[in-house]
């Protein structure tokens, strides 16, 4: 049944520590609400340990050295949703219209449990039946056999293993198209557009390794508390060895500014707190780009008055010779842009910003940390850039413990990338593929997250498959996509639980449940283990530990190789039925495909620590056409520059995850973290703004969209907090908010929609 009982409203600024007793109530409380107190407790004790699993939400790498208790608050809450007692089972369809279920909300509808047998929506009766698996297999095909291929896009989230993201772009395909978006489109592609063409890669190029090594961090626009929470025990230990952190952030979160280490017995009885962030700065939101240039333009003149005086230069002159290339022209670049302007656009005063600059400075080894606060803006590429640049001029890139560090979400988004899960044909050793496969793999680019999107409202995509995730609930422009989505053919949803996906779907709507990786995998050659990538670049096992939810549930392996034999042509060359009966064959299929990062995956992987993939920047081997680290200069400093902040009214609207969530998968109505309680629909507002447009903490009100196309965007009934945020600004929940965001509103080279910055009105309601 739906659990909507209105629930006690409490808000009250939360002053206590990340961890600590707070984090200990929280799973327990989700363990019990789950209803499986001791199964959770038995599957926690083997999260992200070798012979168990790997944590199902964020993808932060295992340490040399594991804890008894190698998981965190948002981890435990990940994994206790994943192997709930509670059942989503036909039963419950048969109460419930699809029309009747569109009103619950995201909460409520994964809370109802695990789905247990595949549906098909009948439209006679607008709800989900149970059918066979063969007859579901048989009207998908169907279907997709009767469409053009490019007609057809193939979504993944980031959830899937190694093994079901190559089946599925092995799929994809083999069917006809590179429509293979990810949710990678939706965070961190700016990062795999900005690095190649600096430093050579797609990724981060710092291992855990580094944090003993490093002198200082840098965190830009990255909330570690909710969103990577096991990062604090590396960033404690830098702060006992009293190496300084420095935070840029437009609000104050609690997780990098104090820590209780909840396995440390002697905090827990002591109450006792470790001070994360030595310097806080709370820019404007997409400031991080004019603050980049200040302490660029600080350091160069720190370097000329070392020149002068005959002492050690400020930037590694050596290595901008020996390994960059484009600095005089970044120089002259810097030259250009005047403090007045970047004060103005950061939000920070250049004092401020030289303070951080001087820290910087006299720091050997530098790490920079950053993610959605600098990828979800206009010109987040841009930023990612002009943060590689501020590390190339001290020498901070391919030396131990510095480095530049994406920290990425979901737990194997990076993964999928690694084994061809891309719209970008280039990225795929195509001719491999064609070669060990025996077909021509399509060679035109395909659709990423927003030329979905257009492509769905302008009714040239006719189907939609989605291998996880929510993908309708976490793209922007909610109320127009969903409009949208209606009139497509068919879609189909590779789920755990019930969400939102499942309820706006097509002509023809399928469900199939599929095993969690916390899960038991058995087929046909025995239990089965699956492989994920963590965010430092480190191949991990996951073996599953937990029975089951239901006996009609397949693996997303089992799913892929059956849809595939039901749409595909047979080819001899591809034994799906032994793929999806033994993964260790899909594994040797990988590093046939590519061999300088998985040759002999299987023997590799026996190792408990994992393996590494090459990161070729970290020996300072550039893999950029010129073979140098490139500076690249920016064109301006406002990481938005079409929403100008001088108009009258607007806001900018920051989106935020709480600490009861991951992604669009909310555990709960509570964010502790901030002091909010009992509902998720608030605004987080500037005390003199509340002010300025004559409101009080507490009013309701309407936030409309503010975009220059002058499109209606409306998210109702909105509760006003008096929140530390800057002036001009605000921030609501994720993704709550989705309907501001114009979809045209993403970043340059990236697609990445700007979900950091989105202008809006505020009405008073009433």
């Amino acid at each position: 049944m739906s659990s909507k009982a209105t629930r006690k409203v409490d808000i009250e600024p939360y002053r206590g520590p990340v961890g600590g007793w707070g984090s200990v109530k929280g799973v327990t409380e989700i363990l019990l609400r789950e209803a499986i107190p001791l199964k959770g407790s038995l599957a926690l004790w083997r999260q992200n340990k070798p012979q168990g699993f790997a944590c199902v939400s964020c993808s932060y790498g295992r340490p040399q050295h594991l804890s008894h208790f190698e998981f965190c608050e948002n981890g435990a809450k990940a994994t206790a949703w994943e192997i709930t007692d509670k059942r989503c089972p036909p039963e419950f369809f048969a109460t419930h219209t699809v029309t009747e279920l569109e009103s619950w909300s995201d909460l409520e509808l994964e809370e109802v449990g695990r789905l247990t047998a595949p549906m098909r929506w009948d439209s006679a009766i607008d709800k989900y039946l149970q059918i066979p698996w063969t007859e579901a297999f048989a009207g998908i095909a169907a279907e997709l056999k009767a469409l053009a291929p490019k007609s057809v896009v193939f979504y993944a989230s980031g959830r899937a293993s190694l093994e079901a993201s190559y089946m599925y772009q092995l799929l994809a395909r083999m069917y006809g198209n590179n429509n293979l978006p990810d949710s990678s489109n939706m965070c961190h592609e700016s990062t795999s557009v900005a690095l190649p063409q600096t430093i050579g890669v797609p990724v981060g190029t710092v291992k855990i390794e580094d944090f003993p090594h490093s002198d200082c961090v840098m965190f830009f626009g990255q909330n570690v508390g909710v969103n990577s929470p096991r990062m604090l025990h590396q960033l404690q230990e830098v702060r006992e060895r009293g190496v300084p952190i420095i935070t840029f952030n437009p609000l104050r979160e609690r997780g990098l500014e104090s820590f209780t280490n909840p396995q440390s017995p002697i905090e827990m009885l002591t109450l006792s707190e470790t001070q994360i962030s030595t310097q806080y700065h709370q820019l404007h939101p997409g400031g991080d780009l004019a603050v980049l240039v200040g302490m660029s333009k600080a350091l160069l003149a720190m370097d000329e008055e070392a020149k002068a005086a005959g002492t050690e230069r400020v930037i590694d002159v050596d290595f901008i010779e020996q390994d960059t290339s484009g600095f005089d022209t970044f120089v002259t670049s810097m030259e250009h842009f005047q403090w007045p302007e970047i004060e103005a656009c950061s939000g920070l005063s250049r004092s401020a910003i030289e303070s951080a600059a001087g820290v910087y400075r006299n720091a050997k080894a530098v790490i920079a940390c950053y993610g959605m606060g600098l990828t979800q803006h206009r010109s987040g590429v841009l930023a990612i850039q002009m943060l590689s640049n501020l590390l190339l001029m001290r020498g901070n890139i391919g030396k131990p413990g510095a480095g530049i560090f994406p920290v990425r979400g979901h737990s194997n988004v990076q993964g999928q990338r690694t084994v061809g899960i891309t719209e970008k044909p280039d990225l795929v050793p195509l001719d491999r593929i064609a070669q060990q496969y025996g077909f021509d793999p399509p060679r035109e680019r395909g659709l990423d997250t927003v030329g979905t999107c257009e492509a769905v409202r302008s009714g040239s995509v006719k189907a939609f498959i989605g291998l996880g995730g929510n993908f309708i609930r976490a793209v922007p422009e909610t109320d127009l996509m969903e409009r949208a989505w209606r009139q497509l053919r068919l879609t189909v949803q590779i789920a755990t639980k019930l969400n939102r996906g499942a309820l706006i779907h097509g002509g023809a709507a399928y469900l199939l449940p599929c095993l969690g990786r916390i899960e038991i995998d058995r087929q046909a050659t025995g239990v089965q283990f699956v492989t994920v990538e963590d965010t430092t670049g480190r191949f991990h096992a996951s073996h599953g530990r937990a029975e089951p939810a239901g006996e009609n549930i397949l693996s997303e392996p089992k799913i892929v190789a059956e849809l595939a034999k039901a749409v595909l042509a047979s080819n001899p060359k591809v034994d799906w039925d032994a793929w999806s009966g033994n993964y260790a064959l899909v594994r040797d299929a990988i590093a046939e495909t590519y061999p300088a990062i998985f040759k002999n995956f299987n023997e590799r992987i026996k190792n408990p620590a994992g393996f590494d993939r090459p990161l070729p920047a970290r020996e300072r081997k550039w893999t950029t056409p010129n073979g140098k680290a490139n500076f690249i200069s920016p064109r301006s400093l406002s990481e938005d520059p079409d929403l100008p902040r001088t108009r009258v009214g607007v806001l900018t609207l920051i989106t935020l995850r709480s600490n009861d969530q991951f992604n669009t998968t909310v555990y709960g109505l509570d964010d502790r973290l901030r002091g909010i309680n009992g509902t998720r629909m608030v605004v987080l507002m500037n005390k003199a703004d509340i002010e300025e447009h004559g409101l009080r903490d507490g009013d309701e009100i309407d936030l409309l969209g503010a975009a220059a196309d002058a499109v209606p965007r409306v998210v109702r009934g909105l509760r006003v907090v008096a929140y530390n945020v800057p002036q001009g600004s605000c921030a609501g929940y994720y993704p709550e908010c989705n309907p501001l965001l114009p979809l045209w509103h993403h970043a340059e080279g990236s697609h990445v929609p700007a979900a950091k910055s989105i202008p809006v009105h505020v009405h008073k309601r009433g």
